[in-house]
């Protein structure tokens, strides 16, 4: 089953669709330009499209016209991707049509100009108006100067993709013939071991020499001033882009179905598109690959990268310098041949793999090299909404659109993103190589680097110091007694830290221009420094040269590698692999640490030992980040299927973040589905009378558990095909089901419906769906005996989001309880208080904090019953468990596709018999 078909029924027509009365696109837009927009009538598109499909697309294209912030809202199955597609590129055909016509009559009056200065050049004019004119004939030349560059490379680009399209079977012979470093790879592969330890000693020697190995660990002068020059001459290597359209979702598998989309849209023959992705998704290296951890990965890239080249990393300034032949697969000849191949075809994530392998290419940085020349750039989240990752991709905002699908938790996403947390393993281990760093190159480094390294080691002590740790000993035998965790204001941290008469803006500049942890992770890389940090789990291999090891892993090809990374058992990680150096993952945390004392707080957690007490910046204000994209870009989009609440979305990101009231814009559709395809109900009390209530005080109830299973018992009886429940949490599912184990009553339900559970391990999410569906589909047609499967989920799980359980996998919905979060948790502690001192109570006085609260729980809740209808001839029914769902605050904030149907039974009695009238029915209907 695939994970992601949420969009797998869209290429629906209008005829069987159909519309009622609640389709109706509801939009709500305040502009004083909304009559000078214009706005097609019609659009390119597959089929016909329906009234709701048009009516999206229209309202897009007036969003982006206008330059507007739009918040879209489309239910799963109502086309939602494609008429993103179709009308953004109809709006951006248009526009460059537009530029087209401009740049032709800014030409025609230059020509023009220039004659009738001529003749008019014997006429006297007054001073004045001669300075004048001369100062708008420099600013036209400017423009126009400008504009003829732009259309030069636009030319340029289009003539190499086209002779590249031409000579594409001519260049695939010419490229097998002309790799020599393939044919050198080739040679090495057949060649005698004695032949390859003389090789690896040779380079190893060339590697080892002192002098020479040194010189790019030793950090470089540093001139601060310099940096806006250096700037400007990064820019000035760049190459221009064109007018484009950024679409952001939260995985790679939506955003490669995104990508299939344009493909099948009318617009997947002329439209350049690129993917942009993670190592873990586009590195082709397999000696990286095989690291699994990201970290590792991209600790391992960039080690590649500096041991056989000094290039800069592409992915961080597009200048095009000298060949790196760190990793096999990055050469620039290479590389540029893969970003001009891979803009001419359109392809998802896989394809993008593919071809890296064919040409023996590489795609991660092969993709970011043709964000400059594509029309659409897919990529996730984190590489749009993180400002430092933004600008490492080389991604330019300013006048380009912004497509946020998927954007219901985009305000948790991005408090997640600007969140970040470091260890006292973390602090103390980078303390320790840092300062055996300055000890090793003390003379060979400048007074300013040495002020600054003097200075990182400062802060680094101050860190360790905080936490009642020592430097003088590994983290993981540090006792720090009583368990302690308390929350501060960035400024009174810094202050209890000693560190408020530290400039950390500075030292981040001096950090991120002399590369000083890269410099350092290099240093550790080769010395395999002894530094104060807990023993491995393990012994560790010597280290060998990049291009040693490169030799060897080729030479044993199936034989696994063990990779010299220092763990930490003990550590608050568990059995995640940490970085060779933590430095750089410590510079994140400092950057943190330079938000506005309101828009964040520090969490300070000191546990038994120091290697498990962590600091951590939780980030209370995500409009503060959310700002440069809604000022840079021309128009924001934020789009998803369930969008409610909406006023959260204003208030705490658009209007926090400077957007006015007028340059929001609304957009909602109903369902697809008639009313009559659905059976939403609220369930207050089970089959003996018992009130179901799932609070933290009675959950645990045995006499409640007992009830909710001859609830489901009922179910059972009725429901033909699949039953999808949704628990809280894995814990109380496991409590739960434990307790029917025991009561005999999981005997009696599996008696009729096969019992599945979702499992922790993201492996095993594909094959317990598979077997969820096969079940289903060999005892759906059952009248008596086991009649199909029920599945035992959790909110905000593996099945919660992206699944589709369309048809008989998912008949009925279970919703066990209401899923709110720990109201003791310090951070949503913080979090709601800083909303009531920020925001004003509502109409009805309630606090900002509260209304926070319940969004959390019914985001989750949304987006757990929305996993059943995925198409217009879809049916199913919705018990929500739990008797607060029938309060009109609580009711309120379901979708209104749900809302507008909601039965509130008032005992169990009539939910069975509304049940069993609803299926009877459906079978009547499919006879």
């Amino acid at each position: 089953m695939d994970e992601f078909d949420d969009e797998g029924d869209e290429l629906l027509s209008g005829y069987e669709l159909g519309l009622d009365g609640q389709n109706c696109g509801n939009t709500n837009v305040t502009t004083t330009d909304e009559k000078n927009c214009s706005v097609p009538e019609s659009f390119p598109f597959p089929f016909e499209p329906y009234d709701i499909q048009k009516g999206f697309m229209q309202e897009l294209y007036r969003c982006l016209e206008l330059g507007k912030v739009g918040i879209f809202e489309s239910p799963t199955g109502t086309g939602k991707s494609l008429s993103v597609i179709c009308g953004a590129l109809k709006w951006l055909r248009d526009y460059q049509q537009k530029q087209q016509e401009e740049l032709e009559k800014l030409m025609a009056e230059d020509t023009t100009s220039s004659t009738t200065q001529e003749k008019s050049a014997s006429t006297a004019a007054p001073e004045l108006d001669w300075v004048a004119e001369f100062a708008a004939k420099k600013d036209k030349e400017e423009s126009l100067k400008q504009v003829k560059i732009e259309q030069e490379q636009a030319q340029k680009r289009e003539a190499r993709l086209k002779k590249l399209r031409t000579n594409l079977p001519h260049l695939a012979g010419k490229r097998k013939r002309d790799k020599l470093d393939d044919e050198f790879t080739e040679l090495m592969r057949d060649a005698s071991q004695e032949l390859k330890e003389a090789f690896d000693a040779e380079i190893s020697q060339v590697e080892n020499d002192g002098c020479h190995g040194d010189e790019e660990l030793v950090l470089a002068d540093y001139h601060s001033d310099e940096e806006d020059k250096e700037k400007e001459a990064d820019q000035d290597e760049e190459e221009e882009h064109v007018t484009k359209i950024y679409f952001c979702s939260r995985t790679h598998s939506q955003l490669s179905q995104f990508v299939r989309e344009i493909i099948k849209s009318p617009y997947g023959e002329n439209t350049r598109v690129t993917s942009l992705g993670s190592r873990q998704s586009l590195c082709v290296n397999e000696s990286v690959r095989r690291l699994k951890s990201l970290s590792l990965m991209n600790d391992r890239c960039l080690e590649l990268q500096k041991n056989k080249g000094k290039s800069k990393e592409p992915g961080a300034k597009k200048s095009k310098k000298a060949d790196s032949a760190g990793c096999p697969f990055y050469k620039q000849s290479l590389i540029q041949d893969y970003t001009d191949r891979a803009l001419l075809n359109i392809g998802d994530i896989e394809q993008l793999v593919k071809l890296g392998r064919d040409l023996k290419a590489c795609p991660y940085f092969g993709t970011r090299f043709a964000v400059p020349s594509a029309e659409i750039v897919a990529l996730p989240y984190n590489t749009l909404l993180h400002h430092s990752t933004r600008e490492a991709c080389g991604i330019k905002l300013a006048g380009n659109i912004v497509v946020i699908d998927e954007a219901h938790n985009l305000l948790e996403t991005i408090n997640n993103i600007y969140s970040t947390e470091v260890t006292g393993a973390q602090v103390l281990r980078a303390h320790s190589q840092l300062s055996q760093y300055e000890a090793k190159f003390r003379s060979r480094l400048k007074a300013k680097n040495l002020m600054y390294v003097k200075q990182l080691l400062y802060v680094l002590a101050s860190l360790v110091k905080f936490l009642g740790g020592k430097l003088d000993t590994a983290a993981d035998k540090q006792l720090l007694g009583a368990k302690e965790t308390r929350l501060l204001t960035i400024n009174d941290f810094l202050f209890q830290a000693s560190l408020d008469n530290i400039n950390l803006f500075k030292v981040l500049r001096y950090c991120r221009r002399s590369m000083i942890s890269r410099k350092l992770n290099g240093f550790v890389e080769k010395y395999q420094i002894q530094e104060v940090a807990p023993a491995p789990c393990k012994t560790e291999k010597k280290t060998e040269s990049g291009l040693s090891v490169f030799l060897k892993e080729i030479n044993r090809k199936a034989e696994p590698v063990a990779e010299t990374v220092v763990t930490d058992a003990s550590s608050r990680c568990g059995d995640q692999p940490v970085l060779k150096s933590p430095l750089m993952h410590i510079e994140g945390f400092l950057e943190a640490l330079t938000n506005a004392d309101k828009d964040g707080r520090m969490v300070i957690s000191v546990q038994t030992r120091l290697s498990q007490s962590y600091l951590k910046f939780l980030l209370l204000n995500p409009a503060v980040h959310f700002k440069s994209v809604v000022k840079e870009a021309r128009a924001v989009v934020v789009a998803g299927g369930t969008m409610q609440p909406i006023s959260e979305f204003k208030q705490q990101l658009f209007t926090a973040a400077g957007v006015q009231a007028d340059r929001i814009l609304e957009y909602s559709c109903g369902h697809v589905i008639p009313g009559c395809n659905i059976l939403p109900m609220v369930v207050p009390s089970g089959p003996s009378d018992h009130i179901l209530e799932f609070t933290y005080q009675n959950r645990d109830k045995p006499a409640l558990l007992d009830e909710l299973g001859r609830l489901v018992m009922n179910v059972c009886q009725v429901v033909p095909g699949g039953v999808v429940m949704f628990f809280p949490s894995y814990d109380y599912e496991k409590k739960v089901y434990n307790h029917w184990d025991s009561s005999g009553m999981l005997k009696k339900i599996a008696a009729r419906k096969r019992i599945f559970r979702e499992p922790k391990l993201a492996s095993m999410v594909d094959s317990t769906l598979a077997e969820f569906g096969k079940c289903i589909k060999f005892s759906v047609t059952a009248s008596a005996g086991v009649t199909g499967g029920i599945l035992l989920c959790v909110v905000g799980g593996k099945m919660s989001e992206g699944i589709n359980f369309s048809d008989d996998l998912g008949r009925c919905i279970v919703m066990v309880g209401m899923p709110y979060p720990n109201m003791y948790s310090p951070e949503l502690r913080e979090k709601m208080d800083y909303l009531n001192k920020n925001y004003p109570k509502t109409e009805d006085g309630r606090l900002p904090g509260q209304i926070h609260y319940e969004n959390i729980c019914m985001k989750a809740v949304n987006q757990s019953i929305g996993r059943a209808i995925r198409h217009r001839g879809d049916y199913a029914s919705i018990l929500l468990c739990d008797r607060r769902y029938g309060s009109p605050n609580v009711a309120g904030k379901l979708p209104s596709w749900i809302s507008q149907h909601l039965n509130k039974m008032a005992r169990f009695g009539p939910v069975m018999a509304a049940m069993s009238k609803f299926f009877t029915e459906k079978k009547k209907l499919n006879l």
